[in-house]
């Protein structure tokens, strides 16, 4: 990964710290064991972010916090709306890197003409290091990672930016989540206390290329959340050539890890499927995919291709197309005729470059140094 502009001066954020954390943190600063209670409730149930607007916290401890602590990270530079209701947010961090996330309001309404569901796709890095020939973020290659309080802020100022709660998160931004594992699970600590008020376990869903090991820790630590696999191609050759983890970790090995997923925590996972033009679409890939999809009780995502001439795709790219129109219904059709549950997922958001795969930022912080930004 490339190394990011110096930011040791600027100070700490305070988002991210649980409970504990933000104890030690009071206390240190002389306040009372309580104070910090009512601290991590500004923080996260109230999305405070100002320590002038902790109104309850004493004056010299809001003074001693604001000297020391930050309360937001991201900055946010530009705001897409699509004309199905999608909202694309660009944020800039504090050594000049850009990421996106992706407000999604669901099509089913409620009595009010409200959207059910408004989902926040979220980022876990800056660019993403896996080469996937579908997606526009690979185009990037990576930066960083993501920091907690960087997560975090993304689910805290779309919903600031919206004016109502977020229903549900997915880590489908750019970057691989596995790849950042440790932060990632710090926020889904933060999201999911009951307290915070920000995002049930149960509505978040974290989306992998297929890491085994992480897979199998997932398991291990009991996190309450979903777990949805990228598999797109159900040959090693073809995954591979798409997917140049599959190099790595072949899909033996991968599904492998998901029976162990479904075994320790009997949860049910989600496999995602782009539908490519020729190159996975068959009545062979129907079965393949049916039988993948009985090992363990799953659902599977069917999802359209989106162009991604827009980021200048290279090699493999430049071959795939969408699948067409009757095609893609029969093999929607032929899966759900050998007993596979499927949800077709829409392209939201493709009018602003805001579908699945989509995400590529054009400016990083190295443009922007060069530039003099």
């Amino acid at each position: 990964m490339h190394s990011p502009r110096s930011n040791s001066s600027l100070p700490p954020s305070l988002v991210g710290l649980g409970s504990a954390e933000l104890r030690e943190v009071v206390a240190t600063l002389g306040g009372e064991p309580w104070r910090a209670r009512q601290l991590e409730e500004w923080l996260y149930k109230h999305r405070a972010s100002a320590f002038e607007a902790m109104g309850p916290l004493p004056a010299a401890l809001r003074a001693a916090l604001a000297e020391r602590y930050a309360l937001r990270t991201l900055h946010l530079l530009d705001e897409q709306s699509s004309a199905d209701g999608t909202r694309k947010f660009l944020f800039r961090t504090r050594d000049g890197y850009n990421v996106e996330s992706v407000l999604i309001p669901s099509e089913a309404r409620d009595d009010q003409d409200e959207p059910k569901r408004r989902t926040i796709c979220v980022s876990t890095q800056v660019g993403c290091p896996l080469g996937c020939a579908f997606c526009a973020t690979a185009t990037m290659k990576v930066k960083r990672n993501l920091t907690v309080s960087e997560i975090l802020e993304q689910v805290i100022e779309v919903e600031r930016a919206a004016g109502e709660r977020l229903t549900n998160l997915v880590f489908m931004g750019m970057g691989e989540p596995m790849l950042n594992y440790d932060n990632v699970m710090r926020a889904v600590e933060v999201l999911i206390d009951p307290a915070h008020e920000l995002i049930p376990a149960r509505r978040i869903t974290l989306s992998t290329s297929g890491f085994p090991d992480e897979i199998r820790r997932l398991a291990d630590e009991g996190r309450p959340i979903k777990l949805a696999l990228s598999l797109h191609a159900l040959t090693d050759t073809l995954r591979s050539r798409l997917m140049p983890i599959n190099r790595r970790y072949p899909l033996r090995a991968v599904l492998e890890a998901i029976d162990y997923y479904y075994g320790r925590t009997r949860r049910p996972v989600t496999y995602e499927y782009i539908l490519f033009d020729g190159l996975n679409d068959t009545p062979e890939d129907v079965r393949r995919l049916a039988r993948i999809a009985r090992r363990v009780p799953s659902r599977v995502n069917v999802i359209p291709f989106h162009p991604i001439d827009f980021a200048g795709p290279t090699g493999v790219a430049l071959e795939l197309h969408p699948t067409s129109t009757e095609t893609f219904d029969r093999f929607i059709g032929a899966l759900r005729e050998a007993g596979v549950q499927v949800m077709v997922r829409s392209s939201s958001g493709k009018d602003i470059d805001a579908a699945c795969g989509q995400l590529a930022v054009r400016h990083t912080a190295e443009s922007l140094h060069a530039s003099g930004s």
